[in-house]
């Protein structure tokens, strides 16, 4: 019989099957199937063997070691197929865990170099800092300093008027034999050359303020 045969092919093999509707209901070793007796009394009694993959139901049948048409070939291409696709689940399985470790040590450096970025613009926006108070600082200087240099050059405006309207005061006050006159000359208007000596020293001064300011 063909559940005679898949048996002997079991115990061949010394594997272990699930014994899922058997009269005993439970696990057992197909090396206690060695014995000719217990097959015909297997077969005598119709017992209804049946192999099941994990985590499946009763009614996801896999394989039906009662049927006549199972054979030996269809078993070794069966477990075959599920060694393929074992294979094929740990490549997979092996490839998304690379991919995993991957993707952590992407993540862990782009957090390092966001960090280190960070770290590196805090910096510089502490010397932009730093720099913005010295330019500050010098441009209060500065302002001082045109402040100072406005009141002085306000100061020597206010003098100098004041220095030609006494100019002028002493021009029309005097007359030719008149203090400030040269009294070999006649000519109407002239001052005297002391006077005009004290003018323009004076506005040379004022000229030499201004080029140092």
């Amino acid at each position: 019989m063909k559940t005679s045969n898949n048996k002997r092919f079991s115990r061949k093999h010394d594997r272990k099957v699930l014994v899922a509707e058997e009269s005993t209901k439970s696990w057992a070793d197909s090396d206690s199937d060695s014995s000719s007796s217990s097959s015909s009394s297997s077969e005598s009694e119709q017992e209804e063997v049946h192999c099941f993959m994990a985590d499946q139901t009763d009614e996801d049948e896999v394989f039906d070691f009662s049927n006549v048409d199972f054979t030996r070939d269809d078993l070794v291409i069966a477990l075959n197929d599920m060694v393929k696709e074992y294979r094929k689940l740990s490549h997979s399985f092996e490839e998304a865990k690379a991919e995993n470790m991957s993707l952590k040590s992407s993540s862990a450096e782009s957090i390092y170099d966001e960090l280190e970025d960070t770290d590196i613009l805090k910096t510089e926006l502490s010397k932009l800092q730093a720099e913005n108070e010295m330019l500050r600082n010098e441009i209060n200087e500065l302002k001082a300093e045109v402040n100072k240099s406005t009141v002085e050059m306000s100061s020597w405006n206010k003098a100098n008027l004041s220095l030609q309207k006494l100019y002028e005061i002493q021009k029309q006050a005097s007359d030719k034999t008149g203090i400030g006159f040269n009294n070999s000359e006649f000519c109407e208007g002239e001052p005297s050359t002391q006077s005009r000596s004290a003018y323009d020293k004076f506005n040379k001064m004022s000229f030499v303020k201004t080029d140092m300011i």
